[in-house]
């Protein structure tokens, strides 16, 4: 294993929070427990120092692999709830590689 992360990050503006809290959070929730995903972040008020964005709320997921972070976002178990993500918040959702372990190219 080459200590690669796969990650989950995601930028949401909730408009319908009972839907959110009540659907849609306690159907994700073993799904994330499933593929072992750790929230990294899970936070309102999101300060934005570059760019025009108006953020509600950022969560930001860690898997063991990036394979995962694919399996689980393509999992039926997660298919069947998104719907009620999609009904209460507006999302823009990305799936990450993290940097390869020891990866000599990587600089900051």
């Amino acid at each position: 294993m080459n200590g690669q992360k796969g990650y989950i990050y995601a930028e949401l503006n909730v408009h319908d929070p009972e839907l959110f809290n009540t659907e849609y959070a306690p159907r994700v929730q073993p799904v994330l427990e499933k593929y072992k995903a750790r929230f990294l972040v899970a936070g309102g008020a999101p300060t934005v120092r570059e760019g025009e964005r108006d953020v509600q709320r950022i969560v930001f997921l860690e898997f063991d692999s990036p394979a995962l972070a694919k399996q689980f976002y393509d999992s039926p178990e997660y298919q069947d709830v998104i719907a009620y993500r999609f009904k209460s918040a507006t999302t823009h959702l990305y799936i990450l590689e993290g940097a390869k372990h020891n990866d000599p190219t990587i600089r900051p």
